[in-house]
C-alpha cells in the first residue's frame, strides 16, 4: 500500500512501530478477562503460543522488555546474588538498575565481544569464589541481537555447556531474538533452547504496540509472575494487547527479512557518501550504525528534521533502525537528503545516483 502522508521517515528504532489496521481490528475483537485471576483467554492464548514457539513450559505477558528482565532477574536470584552481564548490555545500562534497586541484585559488567557476545574465558574469571566476602555468582544474561548482530548459534551452545558445568543459570534478553532468527534462518527455538528464560518483545519489529513475554520452566515462570504483581505489573482486561501480540507472531515474524534488506539497502547507500563511515560488518539484522564528523550530527538532525526524517540523538556514531514503517522507497529518500546535506562533495562512485537501486516495494505488513 501507498506510504500514509505526513508519517515521518523515522529510523530512531523499531519501536516507533504502529500497529496495521489489521492488527487494530484484531485487538478489538479480542476475547478479555481478568488477567491476574488468570480469565483471560487471549492473554493465556498468547502464553502458550509464545512458549510453543520457543520450546518453553510457561510464558507470562508483561508490560515491557524492561519488566520481563527485571522479574526474570528477580525470579532467578536473591538479595546478595550477582548476574554477569554485558558492559552495554540492555539489562546492565538502560534499564535503571532495577535488579539492583528493587532485588539487591549485582551486575558484573564484562566488555563485550566485536560480534556481541561474551568471552567465556572471562566471565569464568569474573565468577566470584564462594566466600561471605563476595556476592553470589547465579546468572549469565546475554543479549540476543546485540547492536544488531545475532550471536552465532555454535556460541550458544558453548555457553549452554558453560553454564551448565559452573551451575550457572542463564537468562536471554531475547528482545530481537525474532530477528536473529530470521537473519540465522532457523526457527526460533534453536536459539532459545540454550537458555533457561528469554524475553522476547513484542513492540520492536513485531510491531505490537506494547507488551513483552518471558518464557521459561514453569516454576520460574510462576516466581516471575508473582514479581511482575510486586511490581505492579499485574493486568486486567489485558487481552486487547494480547491480541496484538498474538497477530504479530502470526504475521510479522517471516517479513523481518524484508527490514534487514532494506537496512542492507540503507548501509549500502550511507557508504557512497564521502562524509558518512558505516560501519565495517554493514548491517546484519535491521540496523546500520553510521559515523559524521561530530561537530555536524546536529545540522544533520535538524536538516533531516525539518524533511520529515527522524534519527537519533547523540554525536558522532548514529543508529538507524529499519522496522515495518518503513519500505525501500523510504530508505532512497533518506539516502538522498543526508547525500543532499553533505552537498559538494557527491557520493563516492560517481556514476551512481543517491537513489540509484532503490526501488519502492509493497508494504506487506500494511496489507495484511
Amino acid at each position: 500500500m501507498t506510504k500514509v502522508k505526513n508519517v515521518p521517515i523515522d529510523l530512531r528504532s523499531d519501536t516507533v512501530t504502529r500497529p496495521s489496521a489489521a492488527m487494530r481490528a484484531a485487538m478489538a475483537a479480542a476475547e478479555v478477562g481478568d488477567d491476574v485471576y488468570g480469565e483471560d483467554p487471549s492473554v493465556n492464548r498468547l502464553e502458550a503460543m509464545a512458549a510453543g514457539m520457543l520450546g518453553k513450559e510457561a510464558a507470562v505477558f508483561v508490560c515491557s522488555g524492561t519488566q520481563s528482565n527485571l522479574i526474570a532477574l528477580l525470579a532467578h536470584c536473591e538479595r546478595g546474588d550477582e548476574y554477569v552481564v554485558g558492559q552495554q548490555a540492555h539489562t546492565y545500562k538502560y534499564e535503571g538498575g532495577g535488579a539492583a534497586v528493587l532485588g539487591g541484585i549485582q551486575p558484573q559488567p564484562l566488555d563485550l565481544e566485536p560480534d556481541g557476545s561474551l568471552d567465556l574465558r572471562k566471565v569464568e574469571a569474573a565468577i566470584k569464589p564462594d566466600d561471605p566476602h563476595f556476592a553470589r555468582t547465579r546468572l549469565l544474561c546475554l543479549e540476543n541481537t546485540q547492536a544488531g548482530k545475532a550471536l552465532p548459534l555454535e556460541y550458544l551452545r558453548r555457553a549452554r555447556e558453560f553454564t551448565a558445568a559452573k551451575r550457572l543459570g542463564i537468562h536471554l534478553d531475547g528482545a530481537r531474538i525474532f530477528n536473529a532468527a530470521v537473519h540465522l534462518g532457523v526457527p526460533v527455538g534453536e536459539i532459545s533452547r540454550h537458555f533457561d528464560s528469554v524475553s522476547v518483545c513484542l513492540s520492536k519489529g513485531l510491531g505490537a504496540p506494547v507488551g513483552s513475554v518471558l518464557c521459561g520452566p514453569r516454576d520460574l515462570v510462576a516466581g516471575a509472575r508473582r514479581w511482575r504483581k510486586v511490581v505492579g505489573g499485574g493486568m486486567r482486561q489485558a487481552g486487547v494487547l494480547a491480541a496484538a501480540g498474538i497477530y504479530a507472531l502470526e504475521h510479522n515474524v517471516e517479513r523481518l527479512a524484508e527490514d534487514h534488506e532494506n537496512a542492507r539497502a540503507l548501509a549500502d547507500g550511507l557508504s557512497r557518501i564521502d562524509e558518512v563511515s558505516v560501519a565495517p560488518e554493514g548491517a546484519q539484522t535491521n540496523m546500520v550504525f553510521a559515523s559524521v564528523a561530530p561537530q555536524r550530527s546536529a545540522e544533520l538532525r535538524a536538516y533531516l528534521g525539518e524533511r520529515g526524517m527522524r534519527i537519533g540523538a547523540g554525536p558522532g556514531t548514529i543508529r538507524l533502525v529499519t522496522h515495518l514503517d518503513v519500505d525501500r522507497g523510504d530508505i532512497g529518500r533518506f539516502v538522498e537528503a543526508v547525500a543532499g546535506f553533505f552537498s559538494g562533495s557527491g557520493l563516492k562512485g560517481a556514476s551512481r545516483s543517491p537513489r540509484a537501486g532503490y526501488r519502492p516495494t509493497r508494504r506487506s505488513a500494511r496489507s495484511r
